[in-house]
């Protein structure tokens, strides 16, 4: 079971080995699943799928730079947020680089396909993994340095100061910044901490977003990234091959993103949801640590919690893969409040029993 929990949303493997779905809190998408007008506007638009998509991806860019308040022009869209992770490396071909520790897994991934070399900040968990000052100092040197900003998998945020401080720094060193705010749309204050403000002021600066999990649209696989830079954007976009972004994949994004009210209800549910789980997993003993969006990292005594989770058919996320973290930590998802007891339930009974 362990190479199923090297990342999360692998139902299929344990359908293959238990002929059943599970109840899945191993990935962390949208509680409120696919958007109704995104299935409407898939249906209506089938018979354009015979057609090659618009690698400009055009109508596309006028709803996203409306919707972020960006140029059109500074925006690249990819196959997810992991697909435009690994053009960047491809494209920049960094030496050396700095990640946080934890922070999400692909970063080192990438640049390690292309030979870079990695140096850690370390986050602690006394001080709720919070970033601070003291990653300015490991600047120096770096070639790029990625930020995930809610973190996964510790969910919580980086003051936007800092950021700024931390952009600062790496144009002065000469250094590429990728912000990754994948999650930035679930956190309920984002426009205090989304950084897209400040991006025409810095063209060593490049944010990464994605449709995948504020729209629970994983399986159609959209992602983008904004960045003032349009040299940088251009060596991004013939790192990957022409046709990464479907009609489908276009279409949907279009639908999705237009729907106010999906964003709103999604808050309100996040918000609700999050306070409801993190209360009984405290209750549980464990330490839960705050997240301000739509997972929760917590610490318990159980380094067996996944295995006895996943033989009651609930698939959580172990985070033992994740540097700086070890096999006592787990991350769940955020889910409705039906399947929030159910899961819930499900801890307390392998509790009981254990």
């Amino acid at each position: 079971m362990d190479d199923i929990a090297m990342h999360g949303g692998d139902i299929y493997s344990y359908m293959e080995m238990n002929g059943a779905k599970p109840l899945d809190y191993s990935a962390n998408i949208n509680p409120l699943g696919f958007p109704d007008n995104v299935k409407k506007a898939l249906a209506q638009s089938i018979e354009s799928y015979s057609v090659y998509p618009d690698t400009n991806c055009r109508k596309l860019k006028e709803a996203v730079s409306a919707y972020e308040k960006f140029e059109a022009d500074c925006i690249l869209f990819g196959n997810g947020a992991a697909d435009i992770i690994y053009r960047i490396c491809y494209a920049l071909r960094p030496k050396t680089a700095l990640l946080t520790a934890p922070t999400f897994s692909e970063y080192g991934q990438a640049l390690e396909n292309t030979g870079c070399k990695i140096e850690y900040f370390g986050l602690s968990p006394e001080y709720g993994f919070t970033v601070g000052t003291g990653i300015l100092e490991q600047v120096s040197g770096k070639d790029i340095v990625f930020i995930c900003n809610p973190n996964n998998p510790t969910g919580n945020l980086a003051d936007r100061s800092l950021i700024y401080k931390l952009a600062e720094k790496c144009r002065k060193e000469n250094c590429i910044l990728v912000i990754d705010e994948c999650f930035m749309d679930f956190v309920a204050e984002k426009k205090s901490y989304s950084f897209i403000e400040y991006l025409e002021d810095f063209d060593n600066v490049i944010i990464v977003k994605a449709f995948t999990k504020i729209f629970a649209m994983a399986g159609l696989r959209l992602g983008y990234c904004l960045c003032s830079n349009k040299e940088i954007l251009l060596k991004i976009e013939k790192a990957g091959q022409p046709w990464s972004v479907s009609t489908p994949a276009q279409v949907a994004g279009i639908a999705a993103i237009g729907d106010k009210d999906y964003l709103i209800r999604t808050a309100r549910i996040i918000d609700e949801e999050r306070g409801y789980l993190s209360k009984n997993l405290s209750s549980f003993g464990f330490t839960v640590f705050e997240s301000h969006t739509n997972f929760i990292l917590f610490k318990a005594e159980q380094t067996d919690l996944y295995d006895r989770l996943y033989k009651k058919g609930v698939l959580i996320r172990k985070c033992a893969n994740f540097k700086g973290l070890d096999d006592t930590y787990y991350r769940i998802a955020v889910r409705c409040r039906e399947d929030n007891e159910k899961l819930i339930n499900a801890i307390s009974e392998v509790i009981k029993n254990g």
